[in-house]
């Protein structure tokens, strides 16, 4: 097994992982009243992030690793773990509103609106380029920051209704 399989490997386990998380938390914040916005764009994000895995299980898997890369993707996962212990229950990869609540200001939604937003704009390129792959994190950077607007667009919507 291949340095870069291992990490592709890890990665997807986490990602298995954070869906269960996201979904449990999701009909938790629905079964309290919570009520979902910006559908539309969840299906074109679900598909963006799977086959931006699916290109590095069928480019990377064998790729020369760039060590400083996976450095840096690894201290990344620091601040996901920040993120996802501040928002706790109410984490998920949709974006759900409960009535009375309002949005989270703690931890590192003190520095940034969209913390996650912001992870995630370093995170699509870093590890493909952790494997060598320059042309995978450029398309799936790009498509990544558009998506990045739309969702933020709705996200910011949700909790300032016009």
């Amino acid at each position: 097994m291949t340095s870069a399989t291992v990490i592709l490997l890890l990665v997807t386990l986490q990602r298995l992982s954070e869906v269960i998380i996201a979904q449990r938390n999701t009909q938790a914040l629905l079964a309290q009243g919570g009520r979902e916005h910006g559908a539309g764009h969840y299906p074109v994000m679900v598909a963006l992030h799977a086959t931006w895995l699916a290109a590095l299980w069928i480019l990377g898997w064998n790729g020369k690793i760039v060590v400083p890369l996976v450095i840096a993707y690894i201290a990344l996962q620091g601040f996901r773990l920040w993120i996802l212990r501040t928002l706790g229950k109410r984490w998920t990869t949709r974006i759900i509103t409960v009535p009375g609540e309002k949005p989270v200001t703690t931890g590192p939604f003190r520095l940034l609106r969209h913390p996650n937003y912001a992870l995630v704009l370093f995170e699509v390129p870093l590890l493909p380029l952790a494997l060598g792959l320059p042309w995978v994190a450029l398309v799936f950077g790009v498509l990544n920051v558009a998506m990045l607007a739309w969702r933020i667009k709705a996200e910011n919507s949700a909790w300032n209704p016009l």
